[in-house]
């Protein structure tokens, strides 16, 4: 049994970081105020990021910071001024989702340990030599998977030397974390920018099933599985909960803290959990861990359950009926419990600061003396939570010397010794022993400065900051037009070879049977068709994709999965990263290229034409976009039929996800109509009402893209006709072709439609 399990705590401000310190968190992650996936938590500066870091040392528990979002273009500088102030701080990590982000880091800042966040979506074996190649050293794993998946993925990470983390409390999103864009289609508010909007805890009209809220699931918890989680080998244990406050996130951090302990003390849960019923919970399941994903995972309330908790805890005790003064008096119970905790949290973090550090720096000499500064400030030791005055002293080489016109007088000091007032220290300089009239070389001055720097950060030299080279945009070659390429998931359509010359891609299934081999032969058939691998490939079906890639060796793939990318480039197979990679920077088509020999990349369809055009290309490398397509809001591992028009299976089985083809809709309270939709051998999917068709983009930015995608796969039209996809083709490569009457012909052919992601952007 390992003893060194990380209890990660969340943060979402001052209170909350100090109540997961003073429970036991061995770690806690938090966010600053810009590039992080949590803008509705409270979020900290960058001076209380300092304090912070140190309050969370002197209690021998470390701070990762969330930097946790897809980054455009134009924040790349910021970014690296953020970035170059982090490394002089003791910052234990930074959780990362851009793949552009951590081609940064690699580069320009490798002394920042980085964690892969689970913006990321990793769920297989291949997506964590990946990860590692960027330069993570940590992954946190997706919350839909299993145990037994989630031992195989700790097992590969030991053998990359990447450890791994589970989220094991706290709020479950419904769809895969990284692959929901339900408000970004719309308005912007894109979960890959931390604004999501939780179209999944809305309301919706009644449905077929009787339910109103029927994307709603239950809050994970683990707290019970600890041990098959430590025997699985995984190293951290997460909470979810940066928009919870101090009284929530004490009482969690509390309870697992005495759970892991008291298992690995005694070989025993000592812990019943009612604890975690006593703060905001939706009702809790582990049916994800199980891989048990049943109806009763649902919920029809997303607010707070802790009273309905109680209502049935009293009927479970034998009360077969409540009377209405028995409720209110347990009601009064349970906030006056609240209350108290609030209260006893608030007694607990009160004498915890973050203040800074009192800084004094006195300046003393004589002619014929060196200059001499005395520092004085205060410091802490490993495993003493009380601060500890330190005092030392720097001295110039040379001797002070009579000068009237150079001395070193207070403005002279003040000049070079100013930056010191900063996040850390606040400043107090004193010169009153320093005679009048003296002076050293100025250079020295700087010399004593970097000293005493170097002692106030134990021997770790202050690094520069760095200004990020401009990187150069190659243009595609002279008089290439952009090229059509068509998506297809059926085997008739492949006749449309028959009337066009455009690239076909064939988009392979998220599930297969055990062992299949169809699609090898497939492909071997018919060598026109491009793969297009998807985002989840889990388990077996990760496995029969890879023998896909392994058996029919393809020229080109395109593929949405990070694992299929990293096998493809160990067999040297041409790659285009897909759409659902979410690609938005130049940084991510650099680190694509540089370290996985990638030749081109679908760039996202989140981002709008200002925040594409000023991407650089690499030299030699393709740039793709998808003009017409269904607009995927979210992808789920759970069954959306059973809240909607229900479903006779009590849970899913690989039978659901091979045979299943259902399709149904919801409608919210706004009167907006959204289609679910389950193609065989995917996974429930939810699409926007209106297809996403973007004909403007060929005149704004045409001269920056070799390829433009149409998806012919009527995913998500749900019952809807689909246009005739001939005339579609003929349409769009007259479009193409310059002949603009056919866009009036398009929106006649596509009467629902949207392009309102290419003008809000991210």
């Amino acid at each position: 049994m390992d003893p060194k399990i990380e209890l990660l705590a969340p943060g979402g401000d001052i209170d909350a970081i100090k109540a997961a310190i003073i429970a036991g968190a061995d770690a806690v992650y938090c966010g600053l105020d810009t590039f992080n996936a949590r803008n509705r938590a409270a979020n900290i500066s960058f001076d209380e990021l300092v304090g912070i870091i140190r309050l969370a040392h002197q209690y021998q528990c470390e701070i990762f910071l969330t930097l946790n979002i897809v980054i455009l273009e134009n924040e790349f500088k910021t970014l690296a001024k953020l970035l170059s102030k982090l490394v002089n701080t003791t910052l234990d990590g930074v959780i990362v989702q851009d793949i552009g982000m951590f081609q940064l880091i690699k580069k320009h800042f490798p002394t920042l340990d980085v964690h892969a966040s689970t913006q990321l979506t990793t769920h297989n074996a291949g997506q964590i030599p990946f990860l590692k190649k960027l330069g993570a050293s940590r992954v946190n794993l997706s919350r839909e998977l299993n145990l037994r998946e989630i031992t195989a993925l700790t097992a590969t990470g030991r053998e990359h030397d990447i450890t791994t983390e589970v989220f094991v409390h706290g709020s479950l999103c419904i769809a895969f974390s990284g692959l929901c864009y339900s408000t970004s289609a719309s308005v912007g508010n894109s979960g890959n920018r931390g604004r999501c909007s939780q179209a999944c805890r809305e309301e919706y009209e009644t449905t077929e099933s009787g339910h109103n809220f029927p994307l709603n699931i239950k809050d994970n918890s683990a707290f019970f599985d600890l041990p098959a989680l430590i025997e699985a080998g995984v190293h951290s244990f997460k909470v979810e909960g940066r928009i919870k406050g101090a009284s929530y996130v004490h009482t969690v951090i509390d309870s697992f803290r005495k759970q892991i302990d008291g298992y690995l003390k005694t070989g025993e849960l000592l812990e019943d959990g009612e604890r975690l019923y006593k703060v905001f919970n939706r009702d809790l399941t582990n049916s994800f861990l199980k891989g048990d994903l049943n109806q009763s995972m649902f919920i029809d309330n997303p607010r707070d359950n802790s009273k309905n908790h109680l209502k049935d805890k009293l009927t479970q005790n034998g009360t077969q009926s409540i009377s209405v003064v028995q409720i209110h008096d347990a009601e009064q119970t349970l906030q006056q419990e609240k209350s108290q905790i609030q209260a006893s949290v608030d007694d607990k973090i009160k004498h915890l600061s973050i203040a800074k550090l009192p800084l004094t720096l006195t300046f003393s000499g004589q002619i014929g003396e060196p200059l001499s500064i005395t520092v004085s400030t205060q410091d802490f030791v490993v495993g003493q939570t009380q601060l500890v005055n330190k005092t030392f002293t720097v001295q110039s080489r040379s001797l002070l010397s009579s000068s009237d016109d150079a001395s070193i007088d207070i403005s002279a000091i003040e000049k070079r010794f100013k930056s010191l007032n900063n996040a850390e220290f606040e400043l107090t300089l004193q010169t009153e022993a320093l005679v009048a009239g003296l002076s050293v070389p100025f250079k020295e001055l700087t010399t004593l400065k970097k000293q005493l720097l170097l002692a106030l950060h134990h021997g770790k030299a202050v690094l520069p900051a760095i200004d990020l080279p401009k990187l150069e945009k190659h243009p595609k070659p002279v008089g290439e037009a952009p090229k059509l390429s068509l998506l297809i998931c059926d085997e008739a359509d492949i006749a449309l070879a028959d009337i066009t010359d455009a690239d076909i891609y064939f988009k392979l299934p998220d599930a297969y049977k055990r062992g299949c081999t169809k699609y090898v032969d497939f492909f071997k058939q018919n060598p026109r068709l491009i793969p297009w691998f998807p985002s989840v490939l889990i388990g077996k079906d990760y496995d029969v994709a890879l023998n896909i890639l392994e058996q029919v060796r393809p020229p080109l793939i395109v593929t949405n999965n990070t694992g299929i990318a990293n096998r493809a480039y160990e067999l040297g197979i041409k790659w285009i990263a897909g759409p659902f990679l979410n690609t938005t920077n130049s940084y991510a088509l650099l680190a694509m290229q540089e370290q996985f020999d990638c030749h081109g990349a679908f760039i996202s369809n989140e981002i709008n034409q200002q925040q594409i055009k000023h991407i650089a290309r690499p030299a030699n490398f393709k740039m793709m976009y998808s003009i017409y397509h269904p607009i995927l809001l979210m992808a789920s591992r759970q069954c959306f039929f059973q809240q909607s028009v229900g479903c006779e299976k009590p849970r899913i089985d690989n039978g659901c996800m091979l045979s299943c083809d259902k399709s149904t809709s919801i409608t919210n309270l706004k009167g907006d109509e959204f289609a679910i939709d389950k193609q065989k051998a995917g996974y429930p999917s939810i699409y926007n009402q209106d297809q996403f068709l973007n004909t403007e983009i060929i005149d704004d930015l045409a001269h920056l893209f070799d390829g433009f995608m149409v998806d012919l796969t009527n995913i998500g039209a749900g019952d809807k006709p689909s246009p005739d996809k001939a005339q579609l083709i003929s349409q769009f490569e007259q479009l193409l072709a310059g002949n603009h009457s056919a866009i009036t012909t398009l929106d006649s052919m596509v009467t629902q439609s949207t392009v309102q992601q290419y003008h809000n952007g991210l």
